[in-house]
């Protein structure tokens, strides 16, 4: 068994979105759809710095779902559709069982879930990215998988591959010898919303 998760060393991130459009494109997502965001901390809208001029300063931070152990949408999906990995501790979502209720995205608070409002439009009109990755229809939820078809294979999500600042570690949190263990155990680290009490398996260094 593993154990996955992610670290993001917001030190090193410049909000370039490579992460975002490498992620779009491994997974074959369609127009209007991210699964991973870089959002501005502090900013009120996108690539804006918080502060007031002259004492602004500009950080981001890569939201996606955070593959919570106690995750609060596998607890309301009412047909079993959204569950987590044994093998992995990965939040996994069975497309053929979704029934698009939405309940999932309702109960997330982490806003990591999107959701085909109508049949999936691409630009260039035909699939791409991993082969292997499955077509999501019109009506489901959906959200980032850590690159389950990567990850299966041995290799890395394609978020953590293609940073150019190497911000994003991936790993095996129970192998004291993988990257991300060796990450935390040199940085104090820090989650989103602790308080919801869903211990997410990102973490953040700042």
């Amino acid at each position: 068994m593993t154990h996955y998760g992610f670290a993001v060393d917001t030190r090193r991130c410049i909000g370039c979105h490579t992460c975002s459009v490498a992620c779009r494109i491994e997974n074959n997502l369609p127009k209007g759809i991210w699964w991973n965001n870089a959002l501005t901390d502090g900013g009120e809208n996108m690539d804006t710095p918080s502060g007031v001029f002259p004492n602004v300063k500009m950080s981001y931070v890569t939201v996606a779902c955070q593959h919570c152990e106690n995750p609060a949408c596998v607890k309301v999906c009412p047909v079993g559709a959204t569950y987590k990995d044994p093998e992995t501790g990965v939040v996994r979502q069975d497309y053929d069982k979704c029934i698009g209720c939405r309940m999932c995205m309702a109960a997330c608070p982490y806003n990591a879930r999107v959701f085909n409002w109508s049949e999936p439009v691409r630009d260039p009109d035909f699939n791409y990215g991993d082969k292997d990755v499955p077509v999501r229809p019109k009506g489901v939820a959906e959200k980032c998988t850590m690159c389950k078809e990567r990850t299966d294979r041995g290799e890395e999500p394609m978020c953590v591959m293609c940073c150019p600042t190497e911000a994003r570690v991936f790993g095996d949190l129970d192998d004291p010898e993988s990257a991300i263990s060796k990450f935390l155990g040199e940085k104090s680290t820090f989650v989103l919303l602790e308080e919801q009490g869903t211990r997410p398996q990102v973490r953040y260094f700042k």
